[in-house]
Formats: C-alpha cells, structure tokens, sequence
C-alpha cells in the first residue's frame, strides 16, 4: 500500500469528506477497492456516530478499512487477522490520545449548535485532521503486519 495514504486521507477530509468517509475512502483506493459506495458506508459513522458523542469517526473508519483489507468472505473464515489489526488500531489510537471518544477529542458536543460553534471557533477541524492521517497510518501498519509486510 501506498505510503501517502494518510497524507490523502486528510486532503479528503480537508476537501469536505467527514472523518470516517475520509479513511475509509483513502484507505480503498489504497487497496485498490473501487466502489461508489464506500463513502455512503462510512456517513453515518463521521463525527462520533452522526453527532451523537460516540466513537471517534477516524477510528471507525479505519476499522472499516481492516474490514476491506483482512474481513472474511465466508462464514468458515477465520476473523483473528481482522480483528488482531482492529485492536491493533485502537490501541495505538488510544495510547496515543487517550480516547477514541469523539466528545472527549473534541472538547465539544457535535450534536448541539453551540458545540458545532465551539468546533469552528476553535478550529477543531484541523485537529480532527490529525486524527484522520493517524488513524489512517495506523490502519495501513495494521494490515500490513498481518499480511506479513512489517
């Protein structure tokens, strides 16, 4: 995979992608997955699951992308490389920031107009954007330990 991933992810969310559509969107094209809807599947995802202070979409989205890359196909697959890299993302997410709340990253309530103000005020949308590029690089070490490429 391609090591200006994470660099994309956050131009994304810097064009007007959300954070998980960011990830998970860079994070495809990187596997090489093309289709229209991989940015639908990660919308309700962004900003802490649709506003309502939860996950940190970053992280969601790179969970998504460990889906993409390591998930299984049948039943009878076994899901410990995807779920080894899934805890494997968290936990350096977690080890890095102390969180992978959207609410305590943030400082704020998304899903209020007053944390919404609080966000642009104080510029949170770039911090958000060094989520997005570490949760994208950790998902991408992710995968490629498991795939046996580090």
């Amino acid at each position: 995979m391609r090591n200006e991933t994470p660099q994309r992810a956050e131009a994304l969310f810097e064009s007007g992608y959300y954070c998980a559509e960011s990830v998970l969107v860079a994070m495809a094209e990187a596997l090489g997955v093309d289709c229209e809807a991989i940015p639908r599947l990660a919308t309700g995802l962004c900003s802490g699951i649709a506003r309502s202070c939860g996950t940190c979409g970053a992280v969601l989205g790179a969970i998504l992308a460990v889906g993409l890359a390591l998930g299984r196909d049948r039943a009878e697959d076994s899901v410990e490389p995807a779920y080894t890299a899934v805890n494997a993302v968290t936990e350096a997410f977690l080890a890095r920031y102390g969180s992978a709340n959207c609410l305590e990253l943030t400082g704020c309530d998304l899903g209020t107009d007053k944390g919404q103000t609080w966000f642009h005020e104080k510029r949170q949308h770039e911090t958000c954007g060094e989520y997005v590029e570490t949760a994208t690089r950790l998902a991408l070490d992710a995968i490629a330990r498991q795939e046996g490429g580090a």
